[in-house]
């Protein structure tokens, strides 16, 4: 395994998210807050808050080890429990101001558990979603079209399989929802080699800005008023439930003393809830439950 050289992919992977989304703010840039974990390890958070773009940005590095895996690590593999640990990844949530470009999240890491009398056991996982407040057909389809490209080389099934798992994860079932309109997931990976497997976490972090630039680009000069300010703040109040209910990541940083800062940096600056909140029929917000918050084959729409 060359962990050294994953580490340094993930690194590297940070300075190059946090680059293009600086660039594309134009007013801000980010801060950065190193960090030591008193179990062992650490990590690097960086974080954009209040700019022209985004109203706040979190692109965080960790790598993290421990003696024993936390519940969360070990509950699909319950044969590894009581193994020592090493985790690494970057794990970013970006929180646009303007409510006509979607918040987007992404992550990739990897995890090795192991044990002085057996070979260590090693799994890659990642992906990311999309989430919008007003949804555009055209930017769900190209959403996916760069997730597709980036799973093309490891085959024909690779795409549908981690966009199937992605709409299984990223829902709110006490909402009976999707979180957004999908993109990538995976996890327990070490179907492929380790190099095989290596290099498809790097495709998948590398296309990241791909796939989401372009729509901020595209996006972030759109008009809006308070009225889409007042939906994109009730809406963002799914994104927190889903965090701190279901999302493993989450869980994970908890359960294993990470640092609280770093792990709730995915939360939005403002949000808010409504009591039964119903969007005008025929409106725009009634249109993201009823056409884009629909576990969807968004490449299949392109050609209808």
């Amino acid at each position: 395994m060359q962990i050294e050289q994953v580490k340094n992919y993930l690194l590297s992977l940070q300075d190059n998210i946090c680059s293009a989304l600086a660039e594309e703010d134009g007013e801000r840039d980010f801060i950065t807050d190193e960090w030591q974990r008193t179990e062992g390890g650490g990590g690097r958070s960086r974080v954009l808050s209040e700019g022209a773009v985004f109203e706040k940005a979190g692109v965080n590095f960790s790598h993290v080890s421990g003696a024993n895996l936390p519940p969360s690590a070990s509950a699909s593999r319950p044969e590894l429990a009581g193994r020592s640990f090493q985790a690494m990844g970057v794990s970013l949530v970006i929180h646009p101001r303007n409510p006509y470009v979607p918040t987007s999240h992404a992550n990739v890491r990897l995890f090795v558990a192991e044990r002085e009398d057996a070979e260590p056991v090693w799994w890659f996982g990642g992906g990311y979603d999309l989430t919008p407040y007003y949804g555009n057909r055209a930017d769900c389809i190209e959403w996916h079209r760069t997730a597709e490209r980036a799973c093309a080389p490891f085959g024909a099934d690779v795409y549908p399989r981690f966009k199937g798992w992605c709409d299984e994860y990223f829902h709110l079932r006490h909402r009976g929802e999707p979180r957004g309109v999908g993109g990538l997931f995976f996890d327990d990976l070490n179907e492929w080699d380790f190099d095989t497997s290596f290099a498809f976490m790097r495709s998948v972090g590398d296309s990241y800005i791909e796939a989401y630039r372009p729509i901020v680009a595209r996006r972030k000069d759109t008009p809006w008023g308070e009225r889409e300010r007042q939906f994109q703040l009730y809406r963002r109040g799914r994104y927190v439930e889903f965090n701190l209910v279901y999302d493993r990541g989450t869980l994970f940083g908890l359960q294993s003393d990470g640092r609280t800062e770093a792990i709730l940096m995915s939360l939005p600056p403002l949000v808010r809830w409504e009591y039964d909140y119903h969007p005008e029929a025929g409106s725009a917000e009634a249109e993201l439950t009823a056409y884009y918050l629909q576990d969807r084959d968004w490449l299949a729409e392109a050609g209808a």
